[in-house]
């Protein structure tokens, strides 16, 4: 990661919100809550000090080399010296709205520059800025959210080359919060974030809170894959009916206990489709070629699974395992079950600011 002389340094931690069920209400008298999306990407904080731009992820990881369309960008559309927290996306079009594309965010970590450099022309990215570390010489940190969130917009708001570097929407009207919940999903969108209008920086904590969509849907088991220790099983795969009759595979569903690993291996083994020799996987950005195998299993098992989101027709991100459906025949697990948020572009929840 390169050098930069701040007022905040890498590293640092950033900010973070624990989970709540509902939008939190307004307290009498004074709004207290700021609500904004929810942006479902990588988490960034940019640095920038003159030519000098630092790009670190959730966990310290270098994100520049990854996005050299947003380093450009940082130096082209920011301030001299500043830093940012924010997302990094991928806006792609479906139909005729633009989303949040997690898979072409995903495949944006590579490790050949050849690819990188492809795909950064290929499927720019984008980053939406909620908050601000440091303006010039100032450290915000020890600031009320709402001085370093007109910092933020003085940073990125109003800038009129600005296009790859936004601003989050923010309102202080719950109504207005919870019609963004539903409204905003359709275009990628996470969920809402409540903060506190006077709350300092706290790297690290939990001082946000978040509200994110969550749904069920009942899931025909198709196979499995064994557990990285070599007993149990270590993550279920998943499918569902379309209207042709075919069965797809949808995701995973994983994080079980060293005693349900061995019970659904007990369970699961009998059902190996002949000749019952596990298939390889997929190469993904995190595993490569001849890893990842699988065993497939007739599809007799029905389960209820939480998730949050679909994107091209997968689950998004893992799957929560709930309860056995053994009411419920496979054939009847189709996509008609599922929940498909409205269409919403992109670019209207971003240009309404």
């Amino acid at each position: 990661m390169k050098p930069v002389d701040l007022p905040v340094n890498p590293p640092i931690a950033p900010m973070l919100a624990k989970a709540v069920a509902s939008v939190p209400p307004q307290p009498e008298g004074t709004p207290t809550w700021l609500y904004e999306p929810k942006w479902d990407g990588f988490r960034v904080l940019i640095f920038r000090d003159g030519d000098e731009v630092a790009m670190a992820s959730r966990g310290g990881k270098d994100l520049a080399r990854y996005f050299p369309e947003v380093v450009a960008a940082a130096r082209a559309e920011l301030p001299d010296r500043v830093v940012l927290d924010g997302e990094i996306g991928v806006p792609r079009l479906f139909g005729d709205v633009h989303r949040l594309d997690w898979d072409a965010l995903s495949q944006r970590i590579h490790p050949a520059k050849s690819r990188i450099d492809m795909l950064a022309e290929k499927t720019p990215a984008l980053v939406v800025g909620f908050d601000a570390l440091a303006l010039g010489d100032a450290d915000l940190m020890g600031e009320p959210f709402e001085v370093r969130r007109a910092a933020l917009l003085a940073a990125v708001a109003g800038r009129p080359n600005t296009r790859t570097i936004r601003a989050s929407r923010v309102t202080d009207d719950t109504g207005v919060a919870q019609r963004w919940f539903s409204a905003f999903e359709g275009a990628g969108l996470d969920g809402i974030v409540a903060k506190d209008r006077g709350a300092r920086y706290l790297p690290g904590k939990r001082e946000m809170v978040k509200v994110k969509h969550k749904r069920t849907a009942d899931c025909v088991v198709i196979g499995y894959r064994v557990h990285k220790s070599g007993r149990g099983v270590g993550s279920l795969l998943l499918g569902l009916y379309g209207d042709d009759g075919d069965i797809a595979m949808v995701g995973g569903s994983s994080a079980f206990s060293d005693a349900k690993r061995l019970e659904l291996q007990d369970l699961l083994e009998p059902m190996r489709l002949d000749p019952g020799q596990p298939r390889p996987g997929e190469p993904t950005r995190w595993r490569q070629a001849g890893t990842g195998e699988f065993y497939p299993v007739r599809p007799d098992l029905v389960a209820e699974f939480a998730y949050d989101q679909m994107e091209n027709g997968r689950f998004r991100h893992t799957v929560k395992f709930l309860r056995w459906r053994p009411d419920r025949e496979p054939q009847s697990c189709r996509y008609g079950q599922l929940e498909v948020p409205l269409g919403y572009d992109l670019y209207s929840v971003l240009e309404e600011l």
